[in-house]
C-alpha cells in the first residue's frame, strides 16, 4: 500500500514540471502557507487566491490550496485577519489548508499556460513569442518553451469567427472577449499569450500574427497599435481576453497531472470565476 499523499509530495510534483527556477526574478511562486509533511487528500485548483476561493477550498475539505497567482507578489508587512489577504492568510491557516502558487514558471511551460492554448487553438507549428534563453525538460512531460506563442490554425478563419471560439474556451464573464478591426478579417497566424501581454505587441506583429489574443490591453498601447500603420491589415488584430478567463486554461492540465500521478488524490477544480467585475450596463 502506498503512502498518503503529502503536502510536500504533491507540491514537489508541481515543482518538478514547472520549476521554480523557471520563474521570473521578481515572481513570488512556491509553497506560501503549510506543512510539508501535512496529509493531503483533497485539492483545490483555481487562478487565484481570493477570500472566496480560500472559503471554498475549506468548505469543500480541500487540504492545499493550488493557484496560478500569488498571493504575496508585493510583498505585505501587515496580514490583519480582517483585512484582504490577512483574512486569505488566517482562514487558510485556521483551517489546516496550505497554498502553492505558481505564476511565470507555469506560464512558460508546455504544460502550463502557453501550453493549454495551443492545444486549445490547436496551432500548428507554434514557436514562444519570447523564447526561453536555453531548452530545458522539467517531468512529467513539460519541457521550458518560453511566453506566448505564435503558430498556424488548423484552417483560415475571421476574426469575428475566432473571437466566438476563444468565448467558447474561456470562462464565461461580464465583459467578454473584445476584438479590434473588422470581424469579417481573415485569420490563419495567430499569436497569443495568457495573461497581461501588451508588452509583446512589437514581437506579434514581427513575428507576422494576423491576429494577436491576449488581456489587460490598455487604451494607449492598443491604439497606438492599431494606429502603427496606415493598412489596419499590416498589423495583428487584437482579441482582449479577460486576464482570469485567460489562465482558468491551465487548470485542467493540472488537474490531469496531479490525478495522473498521485493515486487516489482528488482533485477539484474552482466553481468560483476571480475575474473582478461583475456586470455591465447595455
Amino acid at each position: 500500500m502506498s503512502a498518503p499523499a503529502s503536502v510536500g509530495s504533491v507540491t514537489g510534483i508541481l515543482e518538478e514540471t514547472y520549476p521554480l527556477s523557471w520563474a521570473e526574478d521578481w515572481d513570488r511562486v512556491g509553497l506560501v502557507l503549510g506543512e510539508r509533511t501535512a496529509a493531503v487528500q483533497r485539492v483545490l485548483l483555481a487562478v487565484d487566491p481570493t477570500l472566496e476561493v480560500a472559503r471554498e477550498a475549506v468548505d469543500r475539505d480541500a487540504e492545499l490550496l493550488v493557484t496560478h497567482h500569488p498571493l504575496l507578489l508585493r510583498g505585505a508587512s501587515f496580514l490583519p485577519a480582517d483585512e484582504g489577504k490577512g483574512a486569505v492568510v488566517t482562514h487558510l491557516l485556521r483551517s489546516g489548508v496550505a497554498l502553492w502558487c505558481g505564476h511565470t514558471n507555469v506560464d512558460r511551460s508546455t504544460r502550463g499556460t502557453v501550453g493549454a492554448w495551443t492545444r486549445a487553438l490547436d496551432l500548428r507549428g507554434a514557436q514562444p513569442l519570447i523564447p526561453a534563453q536555453e531548452a530545458e525538460d522539467g517531468a512529467h512531460g513539460s519541457s521550458l518553451f518560453g511566453l506566448g506563442a505564435i503558430g498556424e490554425l488548423p484552417e483560415p478563419t475571421t476574426v469575428g469567427a475566432l473571437t466566438r471560439a476563444v468565448a467558447d474556451l474561456v470562462p464565461a464573464t461580464a465583459r467578454g472577449i473584445l476584438h479590434t478591426g473588422p470581424a469579417d478579417r481573415e485569420v490563419e497566424r495567430v499569436a497569443v499569450c495568457p495573461g497581461a501581454g501588451d508588452s509583446f505587441l512589437e514581437q506579434a506583429a514581427a513575428a507576422g500574427a494576423d491576429a494577436y489574443i491576449t488581456s489587460d490591453l490598455r487604451h494607449h498601447p492598443a491604439l497606438e497599435h492599431v494606429e502603427a500603420n496606415a493598412d489596419p491589415a499590416a498589423v495583428p488584430a487584437l482579441l482582449d481576453v479577460p486576464h482570469a478567463a485567460s489562465e482558468a486554461l491551465w487548470l485542467p492540465l493540472a488537474r490531469d497531472l496531479l490525478t495522473e500521478t498521485v493515486p487516489g488524490l482528488d482533485v477539484l477544480v474552482s466553481a468560483h470565476t476571480t475575474d473582478p467585475w461583475g456586470g455591465r450596463s447595455t
